[in-house]
């Protein structure tokens, strides 16, 4: 099963690049200092069809079959697969939602569409680079009113990395 980049973006400075693997359930961070060799600085994974448990496996280089662990967060299990980021202007939190499109959604992730999506902020190190979920931030659009939901695109505001609003 290849991979589906559903978003990515380069930090304010051009030092980051992030892209979000929707199928495969993973974040990706790579130093792109020199835009000639990217360098692999944080890899997280949030959710996906890749994950322990699933009908999927993934080859590894030497033919060995994986799946990958997915954390809780605040006691909620991690549904669909990383979509739409947002990067705040300092660089330091990065937030996913996890929707791409309600039939795309059904279709691959059902547990999504009956439980709703939710957000995640990823606290990033900026002077290395990495990533690490904050357990203290998880917004579950499954408990909205007339929900379940599912989020897709977000703003940050007063604006992010890829907008021009800021003040």
């Amino acid at each position: 099963m290849p991979g589906l980049i559903t978003d990515f973006l380069i930090s304010l400075d051009d030092r980051f690049l992030y892209c979000s693997n929707w199928l495969h359930g993973d974040i990706r961070q790579y130093n792109i200092e020199d835009p000639k060799t990217p360098v692999l600085t944080g890899q997280l994974h949030v959710g996906g069809l890749v994950q322990k448990g699933s009908h999927v496996l993934a080859l590894g280089e030497e033919g060995k079959t994986f799946q990958f662990d997915v954390p809780k967060i605040k006691g909620q299990r991690l549904r669909g697969g990383p979509q739409m980021f947002q990067l705040s202007l300092d660089g330091k939190r990065l937030y996913v939602t996890n929707s791409l499109f309600s039939v795309w959604d059904r279709q691959f992730y059902p547990e999504l569409v009956e439980k709703g999506s939710h957000m995640l902020q990823i606290d990033v190190d900026t002077d290395k680079g990495g990533l690490s979920i904050n357990p203290n931030f998880f917004v579950d659009f499954g408990t909205e009113p007339d929900g379940p939901s599912l989020a897709h695109e977000m703003r940050y505001p007063g604006g992010d990395c890829t907008s021009d609003i800021w003040v």
